[in-house]
């Protein structure tokens, strides 16, 4: 197995010493929150290692998380399958919830990954991603994705949606907001005041036509 680039090492080890444990806390808070009470199969799409998911049944134990993923790390803390960005290798509605955290920016079309996610998706789709909306929202979160991804090989198209694109994405998915939360506490101060804002968003989806 290839060693990390010295910088890509150095990069990871900020971001973890830095962000990662708190985001990984804070976005688990916020899925527990947005995921109805009751026990329920969940598919965390683009799981990347599963701390998130691992973090989610600890707070939700009737919960049973699996993740699919293109890129499968070699260490991950749940089951995880590969798949090839376009089809989920599921059937319809397999699981009762799919989560898709900071996901859809990754992807150059996120109203088909939405689509995917809402056909084996029996309740709900809960996503976590960003909001490109205000002064510089853009530039910051080139900066905060770059921070994150580059040192773990993630592509990186910037694909940021403002909120009359994410409403095409979410009518083309068949899919209606349920729930939204905007103030996550990803961050801690000072940089919150420059990398929180309403840049972030935690919605649960509900499908529009589905009885």
């Amino acid at each position: 197995m290839s060693r990390l680039h010295p910088g890509k090492q150095v990069l990871n080890a900020v971001h973890g010493a830095l962000i990662f444990g708190r985001r990984v806390e804070a976005l688990a808070d916020a899925l527990a929150a947005a995921i109805p009470a009751g026990p329920g199969r969940v598919l965390d799409l683009g799981c990347g290692d599963g701390q998130v998911a691992v973090a989610l049944m600890q707070r939700r134990p009737e919960l049973g998380v699996e993740g699919v993923d293109v890129l499968v790390r070699p260490v991950t803390h749940i089951p995880v399958t590969q798949y090839d960005g376009q089809t989920l290798p599921f059937a319809d509605q397999s699981f009762d919830h799919v989560t898709i955290v900071d996901v859809l920016h990754h992807t150059d079309d996120p109203a088909a990954v939405l689509a995917e996610a809402a056909r084996v998706a029996r309740q709900s789709v809960v996503i976590k991603d960003h909001l490109r909306e205000g002064l510089l929202a853009g530039p910051t979160l080139r900066l905060m994705d770059w921070v994150g991804n580059r040192g773990h090989d993630v592509r990186l198209p910037y694909n940021y949606l403002d909120a009359g694109q994410w409403a095409a994405a979410f009518d083309r998915a068949g899919l209606a907001e349920a729930q939204s939360q905007e103030k996550l506490g990803l961050y801690p101060a000072p940089l919150n005041w420059a990398f929180e804002r309403r840049l972030h968003f935690v919605k649960r989806m509900v499908h529009i036509n589905r009885a």
